[in-house]
């Protein structure tokens, strides 16, 4: 199973990006796919999962109502839209998956792929 994640960037405090996470062995039939994130010095943390069934969960409260995870048409392929970025959602994205269920506890994820930086600054 790999994990390939993108459309990280240096942007200014307001403006969107969004991520990508395409997969190779792994559909999102199988499981879960999620987006954690690493800031500076800081612990992971699982920032939104979606599941095959289409339920999704939020893990960060300050992300509510400026991210918004979706799949793609291809069932290899979801989406993180991030709008009205703050310095503080600077990280490392990662994408994630599981062959059961969503967690906020990212250690229990059964596969990573390489992050993909977001920076938000002035």
């Amino acid at each position: 199973v790999q994990l390939q994640a993108s459309g990280g960037g240096l942007v200014q405090p307001g403006d969107s990006l969004r991520l990508s996470c395409t997969t190779s062995g792994f559909t999102l039939d199988r499981g879960a796919i999620a987006w954690v994130r690493q800031a500076p010095g800081k612990e992971r943390e699982a920032v939104s999962c979606i599941r095959s069934s289409g339920r999704i969960t939020y893990y960060i409260e300050s992300i509510k109502g400026r991210f918004t995870i979706s799949r793609g048409i291809a069932k290899n392929t979801v989406y993180l839209q991030m709008n009205s970025l703050k310095p503080e959602d600077t990280a490392v994205y990662y994408c994630v998956a599981d062959e059961r269920y969503c967690t906020a506890f990212v250690d229990e994820f059964d596969y990573w792929g390489q992050g993909t930086q977001v920076t938000v600054s002035s």
